[in-house]
């Protein structure tokens, strides 16, 4: 029977459900049994399963990346947490060189089953060296797989998956998305690693979104609906392997996309979207596709710089219009859809932990 949980409760459920059920499943991380508990996804882990399989680790990403790997290689299966994406760039040659490598360099016979969670987004004066969105990096990586969830739901079944697959996982979580509510089982089930899914069918544009900006891609939808543009928003849930049959067939039915990537513009991975829609269905293109991302600028600090760097419902919704020809202004006089939301995803957020 499904329940209401929030994101971070099903992120946690999936973990202990998952070392319930498996003894080699370990996690540790900077911060793993403190009390916040990484926004409370790792509460109560290490009172039920012992210091020896949840545990904190020293301010060294580089070496205990390699541990991880280490452990991996002779039948563990880790789960790697980084409070923050970009305290992962410590362990970058691990990650790239080793972990990403040893199955395709060994025939097979080698297999490193490891998860990387990290965490990102804005919120509480992050600012530019905590807040980064660099999944495009982890996605250019072959052997890498790299999952965004989007939804309680499909948080802890991407999870389940994630930890249960014999590659390395880059599990990346938005810190606004962990207050969100949605419907859970309670029993420990799989969504699959490379399958998208369609968040809101429609048939005059397709929006494919990740992470919290399906959320806010979603939130367009609605409001692009009052003036007659029906928007079909596709959660790619997974970057690497990429559901390219998904982007296709809702490309191919609506003939406009438009990406909304939390990442940067220029190289990132919307583009990505945008080159595989023009090589492989541009002819069914109506107009040429648009993307809306992070403004090419190192990630702000101040509340007032955030509100103009990062993308929103209103900038999905200006895009969307300028490919269907449709007047804006109508929806550009409604505020809570215009104005720019402030620098923390809800009321409770009270710090970055």
């Amino acid at each position: 029977m499904a329940r209401a949980l929030q994101f971070f409760e099903a992120i946690r459920e999936a973990i202990e459900q998952s070392m319930a059920a498996d003894p080699s499943v370990y996690i540790m991380g900077l911060g793993v049994p403190d009390p916040k508990a990484i926004f409370g996804t790792t509460r109560g882990l290490q009172a039920t399963y012992g210091p020896g399989r949840v545990m904190d680790m020293p301010c060294s990403e580089h070496a205990m990346t390699g541990v991880a790997i280490g452990s991996a290689l002779v039948g563990m299966r880790p789960i790697l947490n980084h409070q923050r994406l970009d305290f992962a760039l410590l362990s970058i040659e691990p990650l790239v060189n080793q972990a990403a490598k040893w199955h395709y360099m060994f025939g097979g016979h080698l297999q490193v089953p490891l998860v990387i969670r990290l965490i990102v987004g804005r919120g509480w004066g992050q600012g530019p060296q905590h807040s980064q969105s660099l999944h495009g990096w982890f996605a250019h990586v072959p052997g890498l797989k790299v999952v965004m969830p989007a939804t309680p739901y499909d948080a802890k079944g991407l999870m389940v998956a994630s930890i249960e697959d014999n590659n390395p996982v880059i599990f990346i979580e938005s810190r606004w998305l962990y207050h969100t509510v949605g419907e859970v089982p309670e029993p420990r089930y799989r969504v699959p690693l490379g399958r998208a899914r369609v968040a809101r069918k429609g048939q005059d544009l397709t929006i494919v979104a990740v992470s919290w900006l399906v959320i806010e891609a979603l939130r367009a939808a609605e409001h692009l609906a009052d003036v007659g543009v029906d928007a079909e928003v596709i959660d790619l849930q997974t970057l690497r392997p990429l559901d390219a049959e998904a982007i296709l067939g809702s490309v191919r039915a609506t003939r406009r996309l438009l990406v909304a990537d939390s990442g940067w513009k220029t190289g990132g991975f919307g583009a990505e979207i945008v080159a595989l829609v023009s090589e492989e269905a541009g002819d069914c293109l109506a107009r040429p596709p648009k993307r809306v991302a992070l403004s090419d600028c190192p990630v702000p600090t101040t509340s007032a710089l955030s509100r103009l760097c990062y993308p929103h419902a209103g900038d999905l919704v200006r895009a969307a219009a300028s490919l269907l020809d449709v007047d804006p202004a109508p929806l550009e006089e409604r505020e809570e859809l215009m104005t720019a939301p402030a620098d923390v995803p809800h009321s409770g957020f009270t710090g970055p932990f």
